[in-house]
């Protein structure tokens, strides 16, 4: 075999091929995964999440949580309302998530700090009455007129705690009617406690829904604040969307209402009246009546008594005697349009 033996041309022609640039071929552009530069063709949202307070409840199931409880403030401002003969608003201010030791950090202390339970859910929630609130209530009830208050920096006494336990009773009502639409809770108060920081029922990192309302009374206001843990509420968070609760609302039926109206109106207290007769005497007969004197009408005496509910009569009676007292035996009831003669046409 021989061998080829390269001539100077040939050794050039390496040398000039060894140290000529090599040729840049197309690579393809390596895939970014992440940029800071947001390109128009790409839609990307970024949300600051805190690790720390985990939002667990949406932001649907937030803003019926709201929409709840403002249903409850209505009735609970309504109710206290009437106890207390005057004016008294109820709004809420904010619904948020947080932690339970930020909830007991922004609470005052001294306060009114309440436990409340829930059947048939597990765990307790609390209901927090700012001392600008309770007070004020307070000297409503016992005759005052809160003018020139002050709003001592103490716990409850004894009486002031019973006085307060009756208002406390008035929102428990309130908010059951409210979650009536979700599911039938009973909330009952618990026990009271005026510092915060020695009730704790859930651990310090558990989220809870704070419901913040304001309460107006006269020339006062001050907060009062609902804590709902979510463990909780945790079994309904499904049914707290916004459309299920429109939709269970809805879903009502006329006679669930009308029987909850009967039912509140059945303790109400009505005034009875029995009419005999009527008739008209001078102002001189009036002066010269004494006792023995006869009092003449031109109603028969066996005529029916007419019985009168808050001065319109209902029924025609008969009058005798029950057991040695006076006693009416209703025969039938009065039609609106039936006019009852009661023979007042003179003396």
């Amino acid at each position: 075999m021989g061998t080829e033996v390269l001539n100077q041309s040939d050794i050039d022609a390496l040398l000039n091929a060894a140290s000529a640039p090599a040729p840049v071929s197309a690579e393809a552009p390596p895939t970014q995964i992440f940029s800071r530069a947001r390109r128009d063709r790409e839609r990307i949202e970024i949300e600051a999440y805190d690790f720390k307070r985990p939002e667990r409840i949406s932001k649907d199931q937030m803003r019926a949580l709201r929409m709840l409880h403002e249903t409850f403030a209505r009735n609970f401002g309504a109710s206290l309302s009437g106890h207390l003969r005057t004016i008294v608003e109820v709004t809420i201010r904010d619904a948020s998530q947080k932690t339970y030791s930020e909830f007991v950090s922004e609470s005052e202390n001294p306060t009114s700090f309440n436990l409340i339970r829930c059947p048939p859910l597990e765990g307790q929630i609390c209901l927090d009455v700012s001392p600008l609130v309770i007070f004020p209530i307070i000297d409503r009830l016992l005759g005052g007129s809160n003018k020139d208050l002050f709003v001592p920096r103490r716990p409850m006494t004894l009486i002031e705690t019973r006085l307060i336990q009756r208002i406390l009773h008035r929102a428990m009502a309130a908010l059951t009617e409210a979650w009536q639409g979700i599911r039938r809770i009973e909330f009952a108060l618990g026990e009271m406690e005026s510092n915060p920081q020695l009730v704790q029922i859930v651990p310090p990192n558990e989220v809870v829904v704070v419901v913040d309302f304001e309460v107006k009374l006269m020339n006062r206001g001050g907060r009062m604040r609902l804590c709902i843990p979510y463990n909780s509420i945790e079994p309904l968070v499904e049914d707290l969307s916004a459309q299920s609760w429109f939709v269970s609302g809805r879903s009502a039926s006329g006679s669930d209402a009308a029987d909850r109206i009967a039912s509140g109106l059945s303790a109400a207290r009505v005034e009875l009246e029995a009419t005999l007769a009527t008739t008209t005497i001078s102002m001189r007969e009036l002066r010269g009546l004494e006792v023995g004197d006869l009092i003449v009408t031109q109603r028969p005496a066996k005529s029916p008594v007419v019985l009168g509910v808050e001065g319109r009569p209902k029924f025609l009676a008969e009058l005798g005697q029950m057991r040695g007292n006076r006693a009416l035996r209703v025969v039938r009831s009065v039609a609106p349009t039936e006019r009852v003669d009661l023979g007042g046409a003179g003396a």
